[in-house]
């Protein structure tokens, strides 16, 4: 991985892991909070710069060093501070690479069409935990920006187990690309036979979820 300048906005828990995980990996990083004090839980080896200011004034961004910048976090606890921080970095200053924290999961179909990928701590959590309880039921690990395609995580249905998994396919609406089996993951080919706790991964177009789940529950076709 090339070296990359990462502004990190917010110095919380989240912002100051970020930071120095990037710093420990050898980009420099700027991190940025409007409390000093949020910059006393850095340790003394963090070697990034610490900007005491908001990340929606262009003066700290250009502080932060935003003209070089590689890539934007917004990571504080304010949905609107995060936005609006990413879209100044976006569209303002053209930085590759944003990414946007928010509480709030509904706006993040929007952002991604201004092209800001977001991250929903809330859904997120919430997904690991449904994934558990209920491992037979479909959750998206990701979504395009459009909002068209999602890669889906399920569990194989018993019914499936024993048969080739490429019979799960349609074409151009949705497609098995890998699967976990026994915790090591590999990639799919034709010739695959599902096994009892398999955990599938699909590419899906999101308008095609519902026929994909119910081909899951029919099993396989044996005409087919």
């Amino acid at each position: 991985m090339s070296r990359m300048h990462v502004i990190v906005v917010g110095c919380g828990r989240v912002g100051r892991e970020l930071s120095m995980a990037l710093d420990r990996d050898g980009h420099t990083v700027s991190v940025m909070d409007k409390d000093r004090n949020a910059f006393h839980e850095l340790p003394k080896e963090f070697t990034g710069k610490a900007i005491l200011g908001f990340g929606f004034d262009r003066e700290h961004l250009e502080q932060a060093g935003i003209h070089q910048a590689d890539a934007v976090a917004a990571v504080t606890n304010g949905d609107n501070s995060n936005i609006l921080t990413a879209r100044i970095a976006r569209m303002t200053y053209e930085v590759p690479y944003v990414v946007a924290r928010i509480y709030d999961p509904r706006r993040a179909v929007i952002y991604r069409q201004l092209g800001i990928a977001t991250v929903a701590a809330v859904a997120w959590t919430t997904d690991q935990v449904l994934r558990r309880l209920f491992p037979e039921k479909s959750v998206a690990e990701w979504t395009d920006g459009s909002g068209m395609v999602s890669l889906i995580e399920r569990a194989l249905p018993d019914s499936w187990a024993g048969k080739r998994l490429v019979e799960l396919e349609e074409g151009g609406r949705f497609r098995l690309v890998a699967l976990t089996r026994g915790g090591q993951a590999r990639l799919c080919g034709p010739e695959l036979v599902g096994q009892e706790g398999d955990i599938l991964h699909l590419i899906v177009r999101n308008d095609a979820r519902q026929e994909m789940e119910d081909r899951m529950s029919a099993g396989p076709d044996l005409d087919r």
